[in-house]
C-alpha cells in the first residue's frame, strides 16, 4: 500500500508504486509517459521514477479528460 501521507514534492514513486497510488495498471503510467503526461524525476538502476505529486496530477487530468460529453448538434 502507497502512503499518501508523505510530503508529495519529495516523494519518489517507481512505476508499479505509481500505478498503485493512482488506481491504474503500470501499462497506464507507462501510456502517460509516452504521451508526454508524465516526467520521470529520475532514474533508479536504470528504471524510471515519478514525483508523487506529478503522477497525482497525470491521473487527475486523465480522469477529467474522461468525463467530457460532447452533444449533438442539428444540422
Amino acid at each position: 500500500m502507497v502512503d499518501l501521507d508523505v510530503d508529495l514534492h519529495a516523494t519518489l514513486w517507481t512505476v508499479a508504486e505509481a500505478a498503485e497510488a493512482a488506481g491504474v495498471t503500470a501499462e497506464v503510467v507507462r501510456a502517460w509517459c509516452y504521451r508526454g503526461r508524465l516526467a520521470a524525476a529520475d532514474r533508479r538502476r536504470g528504471r524510471p521514477v515519478f514525483r508523487a505529486i506529478d503522477v497525482i496530477r497525470a491521473e487527475k487530468a486523465t480522469r477529467e479528460r474522461a468525463r467530457r460529453t460532447y452533444s449533438l448538434q442539428a444540422a
